[in-house]
């Protein structure tokens, strides 16, 4: 029998601080007339979601159309994407909207990534057949900004920061094993460091607008030339980021290592929270828009992130993030041989 292969307790780690982020970044969404807010809102938002796209492309490398891989895409991708497109519609409607809205074809709020996720895996295969794959996957992306594509599938965002995902394939053990040697880790955080300090320079100067990969270059009222240069930064700045995170990551097994297994629960139910706040009008109490009241909304986001990835959440949501659909999948088979 094949010795069961040991999960590398690095890339678990990365995810759980990824999503620590994601769910401080949808937080500080509510703060952003408060300077401290708004500075550290830019800087999460320029690495945040690129992070978590180029990890999930480095883990999609062996991905194929096999049977058993084609039916964990519909599980844990497909299925939790309706389950919750569904879900956060009827969240909104019960809070108070004036009509209820469902459309698997316009994602709501967080299951953009799903969508997305579930069409990048489909192309896995094409990119690994491509002698240029992030330098093609890149030109699409930029391409895609110069014209009006609408908001069926939040094409923007799966076709821009499809580069990442392109990435993330394209990345060897290897090139993770160069930021874990002992110069990486002062040189990243010089970096971070530096990119925090240019986040609070540019954002009274920068349309926010930018940051959500999701508008065309004359939505944001810029030309194409204009449009392509300022892209192209973003994407050196995210790659340059997210190399500058990984390098501090703890490379050992920690009790939070278990937890960035289980990211994508907190992903999807920390909107729940996020949402209800908005619902029922807290994010406006006044204390809150303090230095000390943003200080104190991070630290409830993580403590809500960290929950949202421990064992009994998992236990209690695994029916709708991972469900067992044996029964609706025919027995596997082999491909028919050709004569």
């Amino acid at each position: 029998m094949a010795a069961r292969k040991v999960r590398d307790p690095f890339f678990d780690n990365a995810k759980y601080f990824a999503i620590l982020l994601v769910v401080a970044g949808h937080s500080l969404a509510n703060l952003l007339n408060v300077p401290l807010a708004k500075g550290l809102y830019l800087f999460i938002y320029m690495f945040h979601m690129p992070l978590f796209i180029v990890i999930t492309g480095y883990f999609s490398r062996n991905w194929t159309f096999s049977g058993g891989k084609a039916r964990k895409l519909i599980t844990n991708v497909g299925v939790p994407y309706v389950v919750f497109e569904f879900a956060y519609s009827l969240y909104d409607w019960l809070a108070g909207r004036n009509h209820l809205e469902i459309s698997l074809l316009n994602p709501y709020y967080l299951t953009w990534f799903l969508c997305a996720l579930f069409m990048w895996r489909l192309s896995t295969p094409v990119w690994q057949q491509i002698r240029w794959p992030l330098a093609v996957a890149t030109v699409f992306a930029l391409l895609s900004y110069m014209s009006d594509l609408g908001g069926t599938f939040d094409i923007h965002r799966v076709i821009g920061l499809l580069p990442f995902y392109v990435l993330g394939l394209t990345l060897k053990p290897v090139h993770f094993e160069l930021l874990k040697k002992p110069i990486a880790r002062p040189i990243g955080a010089v970096v971070l460091a530096a990119g925090l300090a240019g986040s609070y320079l540019v954002m009274n100067h920068m349309s926010r607008s930018w940051i959500y990969w999701k508008h065309a270059n004359f939505e944001l009222g810029v030309g194409n030339l204009t449009g392509t240069v300022v892209r192209i930064a973003m994407f050196a700045a995210a790659v340059v980021l997210v190399a500058a995170f990984l390098s501090l990551i703890p490379r050992g097994r920690y009790w939070f290592t278990a937890l960035g297994s289980y990211t994508l629960y907190a992903y999807l139910l920390h909107g729940f929270v996020t949402r209800l706040l908005n619902f029922t009008g807290w994010w406006g109490a006044d204390w809150m828009h303090t230095p000390a009241g943003v200080a104190i909304v991070v630290a409830g986001a993580l403590v809500v992130g960290t929950f949202l990835c421990s064992k009994p959440v998992v236990r209690t949501m695994s029916w709708a993030l991972e469900p067992k659909m044996t029964r609706v999948f025919t027995p596997l088979r082999r491909p028919a041989r050709s004569r």
